[in-house]
């Protein structure tokens, strides 16, 4: 489906029921990352995955765009599914754009978030290398392989290898655009966390995770959960940075969990 917009945004929509699920992929990354997930999630709610402009089945725009046209894309798609109320899901840094949309929407049409392995409490030091390095002409390939080999490394898994592919299609102005927009996102508003607190009313927000396996970064996240009752962790039996493709199934029965928490 496509929204009829002047960047028209190609989407997919499956299942019944509100608040909606809208998966909302990373950058240079595809909806068809969501696709076994829709398949689960959608039997028990609606469901959707987007793909951004000048990504997969969505038209390229003139020009430049950045995190601004994102929020427009998923806005216009929230819009074209005539959907009352949506769960953000944001895998990796569109967390920025699913955060945005309860800024802009508010509380009553985005009443929750569910983010997916990303950096919730900040960001380490040599990943703001890479992000600078994705925008050097000289090095962004030998970045983005560095990504490919971290995300791949160790793992038998077609639809991870397919996914990639999909990924290494863009080149560098794609790619040197996402290192640009999440430096840009993490400079503007610090960590994610301390972005969230910022949202009134308080968001409920689940982080659902697989990667870095170690308990330290899963206490943490659960030592700051103590403190903010609004947001909640759970770290996924899988091994990449997509654990949607590996227990899409466990990743669907959650989300559709917090979802049912919100309900009035």
């Amino acid at each position: 489906m496509l929204t009829a917009t002047s960047v028209p945004i190609a989407f997919d929509d499956v299942g019944d029921g509100e608040p909606a699920l809208l998966c909302l992929p990373g950058w240079c990354g595809h909806r068809t990352v969501f696709r076994s997930l829709l398949a689960d999630a959608g039997q028990r709610q609606r469901s959707m995955a987007l793909d951004w402009r000048g990504h997969g089945g969505s038209q390229h725009p003139e020009g430049d765009y950045g995190t601004d046209q994102l929020v427009e894309d998923a806005i216009a798609v929230i819009e074209r599914a005539g959907v009352d109320q949506v769960v953000p899901v944001g895998l990796s840094h569109a967390g920025w754009v699913a955060i945005e949309l309860r800024r802009q929407l508010g509380a009553e049409r985005i009443p929750g978030i569910a983010l997916l392995d990303w950096m919730v409490l900040g960001p380490p030091p040599p990943f703001l290398d890479a992000l600078a390095g994705l925008q050097d002409p000289t090095s962004w390939e030998a970045v983005r392989q560095g990504l490919f080999d971290r995300w791949t490394t160790g793992i038998d898994l077609p639809a991870l290898d397919d996914n990639i592919a999909e990924m290494a299609s863009h080149g560098f102005d794609d790619w040197s655009r996402a290192g640009r927009e999440i430096a840009r996102q993490f400079a503007d508003h610090g960590t994610p966390v301390r972005a969230l607190e910022r949202l009134q009313p308080a968001c409920p927000v689940l982080h659902l995770y697989a990667q870095p396996p170690d308990d330290d970064f899963l206490d943490a996240q659960q030592s700051y959960a103590e403190s903010h009752p609004w947001f909640r962790v759970q770290r996924l039996t899988a091994y990449s940075h997509f654990p949607m493709l590996e227990v899409h199934a466990d990743v669907a029965a959650a989300l559709n969990d917090f979802v049912r928490t919100l309900s009035p």
